[in-house]
């Protein structure tokens, strides 16, 4: 069984035993590093400063374990817009629907404005989830150059 369960700022050990996972499991497919939140990045007071920063941040348990995690917040460069960010699904849960999870509660989240995500152009994986979704490619990303802008109306 999956669930989506929003977090506070509360929970902020939870996002941040996903998001170490995530960046160690692959550090290529985010923006930030380990090393940037490990050591003196690894602070309380950072962590729930993400809360203050992304509205929207879930947890995606199978069977009762977290299996993966994403987020959203109001694209700063495009009013109107949500983005999806810091999206990822341990390997265990990969195949099994938690994915599809989490980009359902970010479009839920978003409705009805229109959600934008950038993922590595050599991720063909994840480009051919976010097809399945809905997004199609709307060109390079703004946010670095090995990535695709893609797009959901």
């Amino acid at each position: 069984m999956i669930e989506v369960r929003a977090l506070q700022s509360d929970d902020w050990q939870l996002w941040r035993q996903l998001r170490l996972a995530a960046l160690t499991d692959a550090p290529w497919a985010f923006g930030s590093t380990l090393a940037e939140w490990s050591d003196a990045g690894d602070t309380e007071a950072r962590w729930r400063s993400r809360f203050d920063n992304v509205p929207y941040n879930a947890v995606i348990s199978l069977d009762g374990t977290p299996a993966g995690m994403v987020g959203a917040y109001p694209s700063d460069t495009e009013p109107g817009t949500v983005e999806l960010i810091s999206m990822w699904v341990a390997p265990f849960g990969r195949g099994k629907g938690v994915s599809d999870a989490a980009i359902r509660a970010v479009l839920d989240w978003a409705d009805p404005r229109p959600v934008i995500l950038s993922v590595k152009a050599d991720n063909k994986a994840a480009i051919r989830l976010y097809e399945r979704n809905g997004f199609t490619d709307a060109g390079p990303s703004p946010d670095d150059d090995d990535e695709r802008l893609m797009r959901r109306p």
